[in-house]
């Protein structure tokens, strides 16, 4: 979720580039480029990079925006000024579309974008923990009024939760490993900061490991982050509440910055562009034609362009789909 408007003074003051948002743009342009007024939901809203473009582009949208971090739409609000007689925002998280949408007034939207995972901002205000680079308090909460920090989890799991953990959100091969010596090192003394968990990272991972995975914290911090963002759990919510709400000829976008949530989007778009006539007749039943219909061929990815301009595109994968029809 890189974030940034295309003037050099936005860029300092509000984040950095929106990632691929000529493309994003062209994606929404079908649906929301008419003479009608369109409604379109941002469902993580971060510092408001895309949602600028698109107010640029679409004089007549009025957008929806969603993010539960309260600092966040602090910074998207102060960049929209200009189009706030456009703009409605939400402290929420993504899977409360429907209650969102019904207290901006809106029972249906023309168009909606995820920019998945954590938002550049996050990344760069150290004292978050979700950056692995700098020592911080082991927080990583979006919203800073939700329960669960990443201390807590590593201070109160047991070994086979933060194993799975470790071991499904983070792909650790090491995730037993790294388990037990979180467990011999918070006897001694409770985790805090970043810092103390990458030294013990260091020590679990084995050195050629170390040597050609990457960063030895990437995927504990990753596998953390998600946990007690319930990231996954709120996205599988997520798409089929954005999808329902979807008038036809509307698009919902995807940006997805890491296998495990490209997986729940392909799944998720994939079962809505099935047909539901029984195999072998040659021609569609009435009503059991597809609703949906993707709109890109498999997850693009960025060109060399965008990766030169904005290094942190690197991982994403885009994905698009379309309402054709609307069932009942």
């Amino acid at each position: 979720m890189d974030e940034a408007g295309d003037e050099p003074r936005r860029s300092g003051e509000f984040g950095h580039v929106p990632v691929m948002g000529t493309r994003i743009v062209e994606l929404l342009t079908p649906t929301l480029d008419v003479d009608d007024r369109r409604v379109f939901l941002d469902a993580t809203l971060g510092a408001g990079g895309h949602t600028e473009l698109v107010l640029d582009s679409f004089p007549g949208v009025k957008v929806i925006g969603i993010d539960r971090d309260a600092s966040a739409l602090d910074i998207a609000r102060r960049r929209l000024a200009r189009h706030a007689d456009r703009i409605s925002l939400h402290q929420a998280t993504f899977h409360e579309i429907a209650d969102v949408l019904s207290a901006a007034g809106e029972p249906a939207i023309d168009a909606a974008l995820f920019d998945l995972g954590v938002s550049s901002m996050q990344l760069d205000q150290a004292g978050r923990g979700f950056a692995y680079s700098v020592d911080a308090p082991l927080d990583m909460r979006m919203n800073s009024d939700d329960p669960l920090t990443a201390a807590d989890v590593l201070n109160t799991y047991s070994h086979g939760e933060l194993a799975r953990v470790l071991s499904d959100y983070g792909d650790e091969r090491f995730a037993g490993r790294i388990a037990s010596a979180v467990l011999r090192e918070r006897e001694k003394e409770p985790f805090t900061t970043s810092a103390r968990l990458v030294e013990l990272l260091y020590d679990a991972i084995p050195a050629a490991t170390r040597r050609t995975g990457g960063h030895p914290a990437k995927r504990t911090f990753q596998a953390l982050r998600i946990e007690v963002n319930h990231e996954l759990d709120v996205l599988r919510e997520a798409l089929p509440a954005a999808l329902s709400s979807l008038v036809v000829g509307g698009r919902v976008v995807v940006m997805s910055y890491q296998s495990l949530e490209d997986r729940i989007v392909k799944r998720e778009f994939a079962s809505r562009i099935v047909s539901t006539s029984p195999p072998g007749l040659p021609v569609e039943l009435p009503g059991h034609a597809p609703e949906f219909r993707l709109v890109t061929r498999g997850a693009e990815r960025p060109d060399s362009d965008e990766l030169a301009t904005n290094p942190r595109s690197a991982p994403v994968r885009v994905r698009a789909i379309e309402r054709v029809e609307k069932k009942g």
